[in-house]
């Protein structure tokens, strides 16, 4: 019974414990939390390997080759292509780089 009780114990004591959502450190900007994002790892690419989105805040983090990066006020469409692209490295290098730039586009407050 004593074993039960120090287990159940345990058990609560991890449930009630708070969930942090990951950190990722954003080159030239700060680090960013990813709660709010839906994030894809991608398989097929050998420059994205990941890909977070937040929707409502029009806001994507990339990670290439091991490094984020952000772009701002970008549309979900665009998102939904990237990751739906057979070729998703020559997607990102026609469709985004260059474009979504957050040193001219907003910047979303958390």
């Amino acid at each position: 019974m004593t074993k039960l009780v120090l287990a159940l114990a345990a058990l609560l004591v991890l449930v009630a414990a708070p969930v942090r959502a990951e950190k990722v450190a954003i080159k030239f900007h700060r680090q960013v939390e990813l709660g709010r994002f839906k994030c894809t790892d991608v398989a097929n690419g050998n420059i994205v390997h990941r890909v977070c989105y937040d929707r409502p805040r029009r806001y994507m983090v990339i990670n290439l080759r091991g490094t984020y990066y952000h772009y701002c006020e970008i549309d979900s469409g665009t998102v939904a292509s990237l990751l739906k692209a057979q070729w998703i490295d020559d997607y990102y290098q026609s469709a985004i780089r260059g474009n979504f730039d957050c040193r001219t586009h907003r910047i979303p407050r958390y």
